[in-house]
């Protein structure tokens, strides 16, 4: 009996602008094994697919599907107003081992790692149509991305199988394999030594511009360093609330132990890949103003809309980018097309409140010069006249990455749109139908300058401010007072714009303690909404505060002033055992060897 291998349909995933990408339509066929491994075409095609697990995390509404995230709506970030979306189940709790998403990531990843794996071994048969050269890169982007699927597998479950190189085929379903979890160390190790492997064959940076989203040096060995970053994180770290996860012979699957030296394995992967790559492959963007002077809020703007920028290490360009575009366009009742969305992805208080001042400190610091009440007499360098004080002498990041009332709509192609939140105003729960906003402020990072229905445009999953950020936390941890964690850290805010540690009236903060505080701070900052927020807070095991209880944002069923009052939009609930996903209920009454969650 012939064995059949189902090439699936993908869209061109890596076509873009100038920098096109290598993917090609997919035809939908089943090709026998010979067939598929007969020549470099329908070889290359199936290598295309195992890329399709990649996540899609921007498409927030539709979770488990391309491996969409509910990142951003399921953290304290953000909030959607449409009711089916499936974060604001998590939100309350009410999600378990049955939930269609559970299943969908652990089925999509573990579909992924085994085609990676079914690649590997059958790409030898190639060779008469392949280069040796092309044939080891091919075999070393496999390898790099069957490890990446790992980690996105154990940062959602915790400990899980490895299957190593044995051959399952793609279409045998994964509740078939009678194996039981492995240990977090053992993942970690596993994870780390295969991208290692295959780092020594990836390319440092593409081979041309239709190479643009292919695995390269660089992004294997950013996800070691990420890896090892997770695995010295709190959550595995010598967590006892973990203690009874253990395999059904009595294995043990997190260490209880606290162990200092996994910080600095994570701070030396770190260090080692800011050395073999920045500035000459990888560096943080900065854009000038029309007078050729620096420019924060450009830079910092600017920095998703240029494709394929110096600080890109991973980026995903077939993705609901259109679709997130929506989610992040007002209502604006009135305008035409291009510039009226849903409005739909509301950014909590709790995020706009953790925006610094442009002097750079919190807002709840002495001598911040926030102004808590009342509206601004004149116009500032990035707000009007009128706009209410809290508003008002932000850091640069804050007009980034909120839309609050009174703001001006990014697209002006057909005049200046001033957006109203209030009720009735252009935008206000009244106004839009379904199409509001919850919390009273929109999303705004990454939306783009013109129409919000596009595509082709890379979505950034993993940039050069994320390696600088989890450097300074890990060094932090592992080496208090390392001068690299100061540098680091500033390096982020001077692109952002803001006074560094250790300038007037901003001392660097003292002591291991302090330091933490601060970049966390910065980190959630920084990184917001670019689904790292839901992330931390699980590994730092903090999430039982900032993921439980009251959720802040504006009275949205007012109009001005009444609109401005601070009031709760939910109560959300969160557990220990949601530190982790549940495995999917179908593979644990399967699998006689596989253990599930605690609590779960």
């Amino acid at each position: 009996m012939k064995k059949y291998i189902c090439i699936l349909s993908l869209a061109a995933l890596f076509t873009l602008s100038c920098k096109k990408g290598f993917l090609d339509q997919v035809p939908n066929d089943r090709l026998t094994l010979d067939e598929t491994f007969s020549n470099r075409l329908t070889a290359e095609k199936f290598l295309n697919n195992i890329y399709s697990s990649v996540p899609d995390e921007f498409g927030q509404r539709n979770p488990g599907s391309s491996n969409a995230g509910l990142w951003t709506g399921g953290s304290d970030e953000a909030e959607f107003t449409w009711g089916g979306v499936a974060s604001n189940a998590v939100n309350i709790g009410n999600w378990d081992a049955n939930s269609g998403f559970v299943y969908a990531y652990w089925n999509n990843y573990y579909r992924g790692i085994r085609s990676a794996t079914f690649f590997m071994a059958n790409i030898e048969k190639v060779k008469n149509d392949l280069s040796p050269q092309l044939m080891t890169q091919y075999r070393a982007e496999a390898r790099a991305l069957r490890a990446m699927y790992y980690f996105y597998l154990v940062r959602l479950y915790g400990p899980v199988i490895l299957l190593g190189d044995k051959v399952v085929a793609p279409d045998v379903p994964s509740s078939e394999v009678q194996l039981p979890r492995s240990s977090m160390d053992e993942c970690v190790a596993y994870i780390t030594t295969e991208l290692d492997a295959a780092a020594k064959d990836l390319p440092i940076t593409p081979a041309n511009d239709d190479s643009y989203g292919r695995i390269t040096k660089g992004i294997a060995l950013a996800f070691k360093a990420q890896t090892l970053f997770l695995a010295a994180s709190p959550l595995y770290n010598g967590n006892n609330d973990l203690s009874s996860l253990k395999n059904k012979d009595g294995k043990a699957l997190v260490s209880q132990s606290f162990d200092v030296n996994k910080w600095k394995a994570a701070a030396d992967a770190y260090k080692s890949f800011i050395t073999q790559f920045v500035p000459g492959t990888y560096d943080l963007f900065k854009k000038t103003d029309a007078n050729g002077n620096f420019d924060p809020y450009l830079s910092c703007r600017d920095v998703f809309l240029t494709d394929w920028n110096k600080e890109v290490i991973l980026a995903r360009p077939e993705s609901s980018l259109s679709a997130r575009q929506y989610e992040m366009t007002p209502y604006h009742r009135g305008a035409n097309s291009a510039s009226r969305g849903g409005g739909a992805l509301g950014a909590t208080q709790n995020q706009v409140d953790a925006f610094f001042m442009q002097n750079g400190k919190s807002i709840n610091d002495a001598g911040s010069g926030y102004v808590s009440t009342g509206f601004a007499a004149t116009a500032t360098k990035y707000t009007k006249a009128g706009i209410y004080n809290p508003w008002v002498n932000r850091e640069p990041r804050f007009y980034v990455n909120i839309t609050y009332n009174g703001s001006t709509w990014l697209n002006t192609n057909d005049g200046l749109i001033t957006t109203e939140l209030y009720n009735t105003g252009n935008s206000g729960k009244q106004t839009g139908g379904n199409d509001y906003s919850t919390t009273g402020y929109v999303v705004r990072k990454a939306m783009g300058l013109g129409n919000w229905n596009i595509d082709r445009r890379p979505v950034i999953l993993y940039r050069l401010a994320n390696v600088f950020m989890d450097y300074a936390e890990a060094l932090n941890e592992a080496n208090p007072g390392d001068p690299d964690i100061l540098k680091y850290l500033n390096l982020i805010r001077e692109r952002a714009g803001v006074p560094l540690y250790g300038s007037a009236d901003l001392p660097v903060p003292a002591g291991q303690t302090e330091m933490s505080a601060a970049l966390r701070k910065e980190r959630r900052v920084e990184l917001a909404f670019e689904n790292v927020r839901f992330f931390d807070t699980r590994r730092w095991k903090i999430a039982e505060t900032t993921d439980n209880g009251p959720v802040y944002g504006l009275d949205i069923n007012k109009n001005l002033p009444d609109f401005l009052q601070v009031v709760t939009f939910e109560s959300r609930v969160f557990n220990k055992r949601h530190y982790l996903f549940p495995i999917p209920s179908n593979d644990v009454n399967v699998d006689e060897n596989l253990v599930q969650n605690p609590g779960w």
